[in-house]
C-alpha cells in the first residue's frame, strides 16, 4: 500500500500560516503584477477565477485584481518542507520526497499500528493541521500512478483510497489528462486517435501506442490499468546544482548581466560546498527578449568548488554568448553537473587554489551566521540598488520564487 500526500497551494499556505488574515481571501504568491513573473501558488478563492500556476502575474491581476499578490520568500517554503517530511518520516522510513511540497510513503503492514491504512492518513493530516497550519490532501492506493491520481482527486484537503484490485476501474472514466505523463502535445495525439478517457487507452492496441509514443507508449499503457512496478525509494544524490532569474525589464547591460551572474555563481558554490561536492562541467543558461533559450557548457580541466571556477567560466561563455547574440537577455542562469566527492587532488601547479579554497570556506561560514548578504563581492554590490535584500540574500524577480 502506498500513499501520496500532496500539500494544498502549498506557498500560498505557507504565507496564510503566518497570516491569517489571509485565509478565505484571493491569495496569489510569486511576485507584484507590475513586474514580470508568473504565478507560483494560487489560493482556493483566487483559483476561482480561473488563476493558476505558471500564468503571467499581469493576467491573474487583469483577471482577478482584488487579490493579494505576495513575492513570498523560499526559506520560509523550504524549512515547512523539512518539517513536512520530517512529519513523514515519523509514520514509515520508506520515503520518498517528489519536490518541496509532496512525498510517497510506502505504508505496507502499517495498519497493525493504526488500525487501517485509511486512520494512518487522517493522523498523518492532523499532524500536518496542527504542527505546521497546512492542508494536506492524500491518496492510498497499491501503485504510485493510482496514489498520485487519488490524492489529485481528493483535493483540496481530501483522502481518498483505491481498494486493491479497483485500480482500473477507478481510473476508467478519469480523463486522459489524468495520467502522470501526458502533457497537452500528448494528449492532442490521443484525442486525434479517439482517446479521451484513461479506460480507452487501457484497450488501446500496443502496436498503436508504440507507433505513436514508442517505448513509453507501453509504460503509459500499464500505468493506464494501474499498474506501477515503480517502488517508493529515497532520492539519490543531486546530479546538478543551479540557479537563474528573469529580469524585470529585458537588458543589454552588461554589468547587470555579469553581477546577476556573479551571484547566481556563488549561490550554486555555497550550494556545491554544502554538499561537499566538487564540479566538472559548468553550464550557462540565457533567454532573451524572444523566448529564444541558449545553453553553453564547458568542462573543467578539473573538478572545483570555489566561487571564482564558477563564475569566471561563467563570465567567459557570457562574453561569447553576448558577442554572437545582440539581443535583449530576458534570463540568466549558471550550473553545475558532472557532480564528484570533495577532496579530490588538488592541482600542485596553482598553489592560489588553496587559497581561494580557503577563502570560500570562511565567507560560508561568515554567511551561515550572519545572513548570505552580510558578505559580498564588489561586482554583486551593483544589485543592491535593484534587488530588495533580505539576510537570505537578495530577492531576485524570478519567474516564480528565488532561492
Amino acid at each position: 500500500m502506498i500513499m501520496h500526500i500532496d500539500l494544498d497551494a502549498f506557498f500560498v499556505a505557507v504565507e496564510q500560516a503566518q497570516n491569517p488574515k489571509l485565509k478565505g481571501k484571493p491569495v496569489v504568491v510569486g511576485g507584484r503584477p507590475d513586474r514580470r513573473g508568473v504565478v507560483a501558488s494560487a489560493s482556493y478563492e483566487a483559483r476561482r477565477f480561473g488563476l493558476h500556476a505558471g500564468m503571467p502575474l499581469a493576467t491573474a491581476y487583469r483577471l482577478c485584481p482584488q487579490a493579494i499578490f505576495i513575492e513570498g520568500g523560499f526559506a520560509k517554503y523550504r524549512d515547512a518542507s523539512q518539517k513536512f517530511m520530517a512529519i513523514l518520516a515519523d509514520f514509515s522510513p520508506f520515503l520518498e520526497p517528489m519536490g518541496i511540497d509532496e512525498a510517497y510513503l510506502d505504508v505496507t503492514g502499517f495498519e497493525s499500528l493504526h488500525g487501517t491504512i485509511a486512520r494512518m492518513a487522517e493522523t498523518i493530516k492532523q499532524r500536518i493541521r496542527d504542527e505546521l497550519g497546512l492542508c494536506a490532501s492524500v491518496g492510498i492506493a497499491s501503485s504510485k500512478v493510482a496514489a498520485k491520481i487519488a490524492s489529485e482527486l481528493s483535493k483540496p484537503d481530501g483522502l481518498l483510497e483505491v481498494a486493491p484490485g479497483k485500480e482500473a476501474s477507478f481510473l476508467a472514466p478519469l480523463p486522459i489528462g489524468r495520467l502522470p505523463g501526458i502533457g497537452k502535445k500528448s494528449e492532442r495525439i490521443f484525442k486525434g486517435l479517439g482517446v479521451d478517457t484513461i479506460g480507452k487507452l487501457s484497450v488501446t492496441p500496443l502496436s498503436v501506442l508504440k507507433s505513436h509514443f514508442g517505448a513509453s507508449g507501453e509504460l503509459l499503457h500499464r500505468f493506464s490499468t494501474g499498474v506501477d512496478d515503480r517502488k517508493v525509494a529515497p532520492p539519490g544524490a543531486a546530479k546538478s546544482i543551479s540557479r537563474e532569474t528573469t529580469f524585470g525589464q529585458d537588458t543589454r547591460e552588461r554589468s547587470l548581466l555579469q553581477a546577476t551572474l556573479r551571484y547566481l555563481s556563488e549561490r550554486v558554490g555555497s550550494e556545491l560546498r554544502q554538499q561537499a561536492k566538487q564540479a566538472r562541467c559548468i553550464t550557462l543558461k540565457l533567454r532573451y527578449a524572444d523566448f529564444t533559450t541558449i545553453t553553453r557548457r564547458h568542462t573543467l580541466t578539473q573538478p572545483g568548488d570555489t566561487d571564482n571556477a564558477i563564475f569566471n567560466t561563467g563570465l567567459k561563455l557570457l562574453n561569447q554568448a553576448l558577442a554572437q547574440q545582440k539581443a535583449p537577455v530576458r534570463l540568466v542562469g549558471i550550473g553545475v553537473a558532472g557532480l564528484a566527492e570533495a577532496g579530490q587532488q588538488a592541482d600542485m601547479l596553482d598553489s592560489s587554489l588553496g587559497r581561494r579554497e580557503n577563502l570560500n570556506r570562511a565567507i560560508d561560514r561568515i554567511r551561515r551566521k550572519y545572513g548570505f548578504s552580510a558578505i559580498q563581492t564588489g561586482r554583486t554590490l551593483r544589485l543592491k540598488d535593484i534587488f530588495p535584500e533580505t539576510g537570505e540574500g537578495y530577492t531576485l524577480h524570478t519567474p516564480s520564487l528565488s532561492r
